[in-house]
């Protein structure tokens, strides 16, 4: 058996610190690791207790609560991961949204409507990063804001043109399509 991880007395700057971090954060795993050292430092729970509470393994706590001692509050936040890092930066995004909201044509573009496509390429231009027009798409839906294909709509000056344009219309769909004749060949 394990010998029994008991945390030092906190401050109360510390638990409140650690309660403020276990009401505000939206992360899950860092609210439960909050939760495991305010457990063990206010009611002085055991890992197995913790264990049970937190619906989590033993060792798990024991990790956390030693982290916690080794390192205080920065020690329960995840490590860096490997991998590539993100090409879109805050910076990127936030330019992004500021230049979906505007015109094409008064950032002197020669169009009028803004395209997943063509926005990354104008941000292209203006920040460096280079993306495809489905991360665009993606970081707009997540400021929910979703490009849609223009409507084109035809209109005249004409104060008759709407009444012409129904004549047009039920014309096409009265008459009947010419007929045509087919003559059949008698190869004897």
């Amino acid at each position: 058996m394990r010998p029994p991880i008991k945390l030092p007395e906190l401050s109360p700057e510390a638990i409140a610190e650690l309660d403020q971090l276990y009401r505000t954060t939206d992360d899950v795993r860092l609210r439960m690791r909050a939760q495991i050292v305010l457990l063990a430092a206010e009611q002085r729970m055991l890992a197995p207790e913790i264990a049970r509470i937190v619906r989590s393994d033993e060792q798990t706590v024991r990790t956390w609560l030693k982290r916690y001692m080794a390192e205080g509050v920065a020690g329960l936040a995840d490590a860096p991961r490997p991998g590539v890092r993100p090409k879109v930066t805050p910076a990127y995004r936030a330019q992004l949204l500021e230049v979906v909201r505007q015109r094409p044509r008064s950032l002197g573009q020669p169009y009028s409507l803004w395209t997943l496509q063509r926005l990354a390429d104008y941000l292209a231009e203006q920040t460096g990063i280079r993306v495809s027009h489905v991360t665009v798409r993606v970081y707009l839906k997540a400021a929910g804001i979703v490009l849609s294909r223009p409507q084109h709509k035809i209109t005249s000056p004409d104060p008759e043109y709407e009444v012409k344009k129904r004549r047009l219309k039920t014309s096409a769909t009265t008459s009947s399509p010419a007929q045509s004749s087919t003559t059949l060949m008698n190869s004897t």
